[in-house]
């Protein structure tokens, strides 16, 4: 009897001190449920795992404490479905996480580089959320994350959108970061996109097609970036795309700006200017143009001086004209009043050395139309004025 009592009370004992990590009893710093496979241990200024977790844990919360260093101490929990890590110190994604994961919260933490391997072998993974962090650049492997559904890279310290993101992606939230680039090829496999977040960036401008294969998006925010809304040459894309889109955009670009088709577009050079011939004629008709006005103007001003011009003139000796000769251009008559002295008409012949009447002469140059009616030779019409 007293031997069935010994064993008996042994093995109690030994109950008493294995089942607490065989089966699990709820550490007394944590919130249990669901059979203690719901754990809360959040807000406990906690800087190592509570003891007394059990291995089957679906639910494991360690938000609001003081967590530096997590890698390889979740490894254990294979059936682990949500685990949320936010609001520590964390220098980066634990490594070595369970490949049950669900939904991995790592929210306000110290994170700078979010590597390939903290994702390469999540398959089930449908929810990562790293935003509140100081992530300078995400690395993710092509084919990889082929459940997830939602990432979060919100307020953050990232420059370009992350490239390979998984193709059956549903949401994602780039706000609140550096962004001012999308790499060609980046948004083409994103077919299952529903939700774009680019708000509060530094995008001035959307690459040329970036936003074509994006077919089955509905809610897209682009406010709070500095558009370059003047630039006629990329700004264009961005904005025709926003107004042929199914999808619900909220902040628009430019949208208390004219478009920048009203500018005209600048006169970039083309292969078809190097021809001289087409670049005399749009040289002459860019600029040639205002000094020819000025030419014939001035040619006007002079044609209109020169009778006064020849009036005018001081009075001189006419010189004995040359043989004559008949031009080929077109004729022209001049007539120029001479009031000269006996001195200035000796030199004219005796016929007008005594002379001090004024005296016409008439010089006709060129062929004129009525050229039968006309004397011959400049020299006959200076004798016989001169005679008369």
């Amino acid at each position: 009897m007293e031997y069935q009592i010994l064993n008996t009370s042994t093995c109690l004992l030994v109950l008493l001190v294995f089942i607490p990590t065989g089966l699990g009893i709820c550490p007394s710093s944590c919130k249990c449920s669901g059979n203690d496979r719901n754990v809360d241990c959040s807000g406990r200024n906690l800087t190592v795992l509570p003891q007394g977790l059990q291995d089957n844990l679906t639910y494991l919360n360690l938000s609001f404490n003081q967590f530096v260093d997590l890698d390889h101490q979740l490894t254990r929990f294979t059936n682990l479905r949500t685990l949320d890590i936010s609001n520590n110190w964390l220098k980066n994604v634990p490594a070595h996480l369970p490949k049950s994961l669900w939904e991995l919260y790592a929210t306000n933490n110290n994170i700078k580089v979010l590597q390939k391997l903290d994702t390469a072998y999540q398959w089930n993974l449908r929810v990562l959320d790293v935003s509140r962090n100081m992530v300078e650049r995400a690395v993710l492997i092509n084919n990889t994350l082929s459940s997830l559904k939602f990432l979060n890279l919100s307020s953050n310290k990232l420059w370009t959108v992350p490239t390979n993101m998984p193709y059956n992606i549903e949401t994602v939230d780039l706000s609140n970061n550096f962004l001012s680039q999308i790499l060609p090829g980046t948004l083409v496999r994103l077919q299952h996109l529903t939700s774009l977040y680019l708000h509060n960036n530094k995008f001035q401008y959307i690459p040329d097609k970036a936003f074509d294969q994006l077919s089955q998006l509905q809610v897209i925010t682009l406010y709070n970036n500095p558009w370059s809304c003047g630039d006629p040459q990329n700004i264009p894309y961005v904005l025709q795309w926003v107004q042929g889109t199914a999808a619900h955009v909220k902040g628009a670009p430019c949208a208390e700006q004219p478009w920048p088709s009203t500018v005209p577009a600048p006169a970039w050079p083309t292969a078809l200017d190097s021809s001289p011939m087409i670049r005399g004629t749009t040289a002459a008709d860019r600029e040639v143009s205002a000094p020819t006005r000025a030419t014939k103007a001035h040619k006007q001003f002079k044609a209109k001086e020169s009778p006064a011009l020849v009036t005018q003139r001081p009075e001189r000796p006419l010189p004995r004209p040359r043989s004559p000769a008949v031009p080929q251009e077109a004729a022209a008559t001049r007539t120029v009043l001479l009031q000269g002295s006996s001195e200035g008409n000796a030199s004219l012949g005796p016929a007008t050395a005594s002379s001090t009447t004024p005296m016409t002469l008439s010089i006709t140059s060129g062929m004129p139309t009525n050229y039968s009616r006309v004397p011959h030779s400049t020299t006959a019409t200076f004798r016989r004025e001169e005679a008369t």
